[in-house]
């Protein structure tokens, strides 16, 4: 078995693709619309075939009435330290926000913690 792809909600679908597109080289999927439902998507494939979808989906934005539990953060592998410095960098003096790090954690993962556009968190580890 393994995970076939993981989604994740999204106010503005344009900016989050070419964020992950931009700074993960994700190759991106031809456009989902379904107007009836008012429903947008794309499939972003990492390098190792995993896939994250982004979905739009008009009202989806509006605060809900009750709280939920839900993912944490997503994990992006870039292979060894110096590209984890690298990209930390390049996303901070692009303007993004640094949540933590780079570091190595108390289980031993070297890591940094930056907020994509819509200030999810992307966990960039070796």
């Amino acid at each position: 078995m393994k995970i076939e792809h993981v989604a994740i909600w999204v106010k503005d679908l344009e900016k989050m693709k070419n964020f992950y597109e931009t700074y993960f080289q994700v190759s991106t999927s031809a456009k989902y619309h379904n107007k009836k439902k008012e429903f947008e998507s794309y499939f972003l494939t990492f390098d190792d075939s995993a896939r994250l979808e982004i979905m739009r989906k008009s009202g989806i934005d509006k605060a809900s009435s009750t709280e939920h539990l839900g993912w944490a953060h997503i994990a992006i592998s870039l292979g060894d330290r110096e590209l984890v410095d690298q990209m930390t960098d390049r996303l901070k003096n692009d303007g993004y926000s640094l949540v933590n790090g780079p570091r190595v954690t108390g289980d031993g993962y070297y890591e940094s913690v930056i907020e994509d556009p819509e200030g999810n968190l992307i966990e960039l580890t070796v």
